[in-house]
């Protein structure tokens, strides 16, 4: 099931929102950082559609790994990217560059993604653009 998991990352690195979404399950639960739960495929395509305007981000130093039974995956890695244009609520993008260490964790039935947890440290973020 890494496999689904990888090649979730590297369309995520290629831009690639079809390729991302080709990994995921109908009904995959995708829980942000520090917000709410987005249910379904059409949820999470409006969501890259928002962070793709908003920042550039490639995953670097990416360890993967499977738990027993390949049902539940996790992900360490570190964010290096660019702040393109400001996000309400958050501090006014100028093009600051970042780099935060991040994970996320993984559900995975019959070769797709049915839930993504993703965290990062959110005040360290904002101290690197303010």
């Amino acid at each position: 099931m890494t496999d689904t998991v990888k090649r979730y990352f590297d369309a995520f690195n290629a831009g690639d929102t079809a390729g991302m979404l080709d990994c995921l399950s109908d009904d995959v639960a995708h829980h942000v950082n520090q917000g709410g739960v987005r249910r379904g495929k059409a949820a999470f395509e409006e969501f890259c559609a928002h962070m793709s305007r908003c920042y550039r981000e490639e995953l670097t130093d990416m360890v993967l790994f499977e738990a027993e039974g390949g049902t539940r995956a996790a992900a360490e890695f570190t964010v290096n990217g660019t702040y393109l244009q400001s996000d309400e609520g958050l501090p006014e993008a100028r093009g600051q560059e970042y780099r935060l260490p991040a994970g996320s964790f993984f559900s995975l039935k019959d070769g797709r993604i049915t839930r993504i947890v993703t965290y990062y440290n959110l005040e360290d973020w904002m101290a690197q653009v303010s």
